[in-house]
């Protein structure tokens, strides 16, 4: 049973991530010890940057991965250095460019909307996740 994402839960996680793009419900699986791997995409500067999350049961990120990046720069997210700055943050912590994440020159965009993604994904867990049952695990 996918989550249903509802308007309500739309604006909860737009209004937390300012992201727009509207997220699609339809990529989010359970494992078998209660963490969970969510796939999610945001608009790097022009194109769409596809990447996914794995939080451990208490929702906090274990890790970010990209797994389509086609813009011309600021491949430098895909880089480790980069993403582990996100290993352990939740959704009370600000996840914000610039804040507790830093940015990469020339990849601006690209940064500030993974940042923003892996925030919504946060708050996801944190209003829809956190005490789902039902949602079949993953083998």
């Amino acid at each position: 049973n996918p989550i249903i994402i509802t308007d309500e839960l739309q604006g909860k996680m737009r209004a937390a991530s300012s992201i727009r793009h509207p997220f699609q419900g339809d990529r989010i699986w359970k494992a078998s010890d209660g963490s969970w791997f969510i796939v999610d995409e945001v608009v790097g500067k022009h194109e769409m940057i596809t990447y996914a999350v794995a939080l451990n049961p208490s929702g906090a990120v274990t890790g970010i991965e990209i797994l389509e990046y086609v813009e011309s720069y600021g491949y430098e997210v895909a880089e480790e250095q980069w993403r582990k700055q996100f290993i352990g943050k939740t959704a009370v912590d600000p996840i914000k460019l610039n804040k507790d994440i830093q940015n990469i020159g020339g990849a601006t965009l690209s940064c500030k909307h993974l940042t923003d993604g892996v925030k919504r994904v946060a708050v996801l867990y944190d209003i829809a996740l956190k005490n789902q049952t039902s949602i079949p695990k993953a083998k």
